[in-house]
């Protein structure tokens, strides 16, 4: 299968099903087997997920594509090894990041309902005509890319966090930074934000506490 074809769900449904890193082999760029760059649209992929992974407090570096041909056994090898290493090393997903099993699983959601959005985003906002792995990398980490993603996902990913952790019950600020592993202050700036749009409500019978509308 081309490596053009590995969807973002497929990543996030591997997460959810409790894999500690996900490695995508591909052919190396502007080697297409199918004429089509689909390694490119890979990487790309690839970059904006690990930025999304990198905001909700997930490492980056559990998430990893590799360019080798059909013909690179030893290469591919190595591939994995190193990789295989490096996720042992960051231990199981969510603890190896201090995350409980709650916080970890609203991350994923968050991330699961955006997934059409990241589609669309990628497409539309974030593809490329860059030739060279070097240069794709330095595009995803510029000034410009930040903004955008700070603009596009940043709000959205937050927001959906707190709302689905309300959906189980009134909380306070705290205990909703606590187990987002968000800054108060951010959640706070959330919470106005999602209050502005009727999302949320401040509740008058139990001072402090914020529940979903």
């Amino acid at each position: 299968m081309c490596s053009g074809r590995v969807d973002p769900a497929f990543v996030l449904r591997s997460f959810s099903k409790g894999a500690d890193g996900v490695f995508i082999g591909a052919c190396h760029l502007n080697e297409c087997n199918y004429i089509t760059n689909g390694n490119f649209g890979a990487l790309s992929m690839v970059s904006i997920f690990r930025k999304i992974m990198q905001h909700v407090g997930l490492n980056p570096e559990r998430l990893k594509i590799g360019f080798v041909s059909g013909s690179e056994a030893g290469l591919f090898i190595e591939h994995v090894g190193a990789f295989v290493e490096k996720v042992k090393e960051l231990g199981p997903l969510g603890k190896g990041e201090g995350l409980s099993e709650e916080g970890l699983a609203l991350k994923l959601e968050a991330i699961t309902s955006l997934i059409p959005y990241i589609r669309l985003v990628e497409r539309e906002r974030l593809r490329i005509s860059l030739k060279t792995e070097q240069e794709i990398e330095s595009f995803f980490s510029s000034e410009e890319v930040d903004r955008l993603f700070e603009e596009l996902f940043a709000s959205k990913l937050a927001i959906g966090q707190i709302m689905l952790l309300l959906r189980k019950g009134p909380r306070s600020t705290g205990e909703i930074s606590k187990a987002l592993g968000l800054s108060p202050s951010e959640v706070s700036r959330r919470l106005n934000a999602s209050s502005r749009l009727g999302l949320v409500r401040y509740d008058t019978g139990c001072k402090g506490f914020v529940t979903c509308c």
